[in-house]
């Protein structure tokens, strides 16, 4: 029974690692799609946005996880099933809640590891997520505002810019109201 459950973990967690990446890739692209605006043209560093892409990343590992556990053990019991695995241990007398057992002792260590990365490591990570963010956003607020466009982001006032230029940091014809 313990090559079994050996063979099973080992078939589960190539999927598990491969889906848990793709998810969080997927969900990072939807963060820098969203953030775009706030971090092109602003001069940062590579090292700058690399750990802003962390902490965001970290922010995505409890989206992440549960839909890698799902996909990953439909593609196991799915490839199990294709090899005629399954038949074979079903036909060996093994109840699937038997097969079933290593991947749900598996899901329990991870829930509760997820578990604790939420409750000790996302809170500080979101704390830093979000100063690095407010720090990134504070730097060349000029080039924030598009050209010939008011802009209200700044409370109390408005602010249009006729045009500017990138590499002077220099803009002209502004008119705040």
């Amino acid at each position: 029974m313990k090559k079994l459950y050996i063979f099973i973990l080992k078939s589960y967690i190539g999927p598990l690692i491969l889906t848990f990446f793709i998810a969080l890739f997927i969900l990072v692209m939807q963060f820098l799609w969203k953030y775009v605006d706030d971090l092109v043209g602003k001069g940062l560093e590579w090292h700058i946005i690399v750990r802003l892409l962390l902490y965001a990343s970290s922010t995505f590992v409890p989206l992440a996880l549960p839909l890698a556990i799902l996909l990953s053990s439909i593609m196991t019991f799915g490839n199990l099933g294709e090899n005629y695995e399954l038949v074979a241990m079903k036909a060996a007398g093994i109840s699937l809640r038997k097969i079933m057992m290593p991947l749900v002792m598996l899901s329990i260590v991870i829930s509760i590891t997820a578990f604790l990365f939420s409750n000790y490591v996302l809170p500080i990570a979101n704390l830093k997520f979000h100063s690095l963010l407010y720090d990134v956003r504070q730097k060349k607020l000029a080039l924030n505002i598009k050209e010939g466009i008011f802009y209200n982001g700044i409370e109390g006032f408005t602010i249009r810019i006729g045009n500017k230029d990138q590499d002077k940091n220099i803009i002209r014809d502004v008119m705040i109201y």
